[in-house]
């Protein structure tokens, strides 16, 4: 008997290239990729390689499953006073990588779906754990820190390796860029995970976000898109 009543999964909606409702996505874990872009990493004062062949080893760190936000509400954050933007492309995990980890070349059949979405963060506490040389948790895995868009089956969003991703703030673009520059691309990411962790089906990928990130405020409406895929809208609203 449970002591105490179990809290659902988080779910996103799934769509066909119409819009039409498939289903529902049940959430397991979100992965985030972090300097995955190298003009951002610079941005944030970070060391970046000039070439894929430079990159080293991917950074990684998570986001609470129930980070989620579905519906574009977001409320401003509390303890922050600079909550960044950053868009990025999100891949769904539909089938469990093998137990050994699973090679780049194999790792597309894992591959369920993609969507949009924004790691939010809070800047001034990421910043402020990093000169202390602590974890930055409380920068980036915080109540309503991912909002996402509804996924789109990967059998239907086709080759997505130079997309254009843009993320537009009150009608203002912010970021643009394409996923050709991504350092690791979505195989490369997977392959890397599952040296790590055990991947399994509800997993959710952030990939790495461009440059132009940049501060949310109360009343702000966001649009992210990526070429092909479902837009992501939103505000953000008063602290709650």
């Amino acid at each position: 008997m449970d002591l105490i009543p179990a809290t659902a999964a988080p779910r996103v909606p799934v769509v066909d290239r119409a819009g039409r409702a498939r289903g529902e996505f049940p959430v397991h874990r979100i992965y985030c990729v972090g300097r995955n872009f190298a003009e951002h990493a610079r941005e944030m004062g970070a060391a970046a390689p000039s070439s894929k062949a430079e990159r080293g080893v991917p950074t990684f760190f998570m986001k609470p499953a129930d980070a989620i936000v579905i519906d574009g509400v977001v409320p401003y954050p509390r303890a922050t006073q600079l909550l960044h933007h950053e868009v990025e492309l999100v891949v769904a995990l539909g089938r469990d990588a093998p137990a050994g980890g699973i090679a780049a070349e194999d790792a597309s059949a894992l591959i369920f779906g993609y969507g949009v979405g924004l790691d939010l963060t809070r800047r001034d506490l990421q910043n402020a754990a990093k000169a202390k040389g602590l974890p930055w948790d409380t920068g980036k895995g915080f109540d309503h820190s991912a909002p996402l868009s509804a996924l789109l089956p990967a059998s239907e969003a086709g080759d997505l390796s130079t997309a254009g991703i843009a993320l537009d703030v009150n009608g203002e673009r912010r970021q643009q860029s394409s996923l050709d520059h991504m350092l690791w691309n979505v195989a490369d990411i997977l392959h890397e995970l599952s040296k790590l962790y055990a991947l399994r089906a509800g997993d959710l990928i952030f990939m790495g976000t461009p440059s132009g990130v940049g501060p949310l405020l109360p009343g702000d409406h966001f649009r992210a898109c990526i070429d092909g895929l479902p837009e992501l809208q939103g505000s953000i609203t008063a602290t709650r």
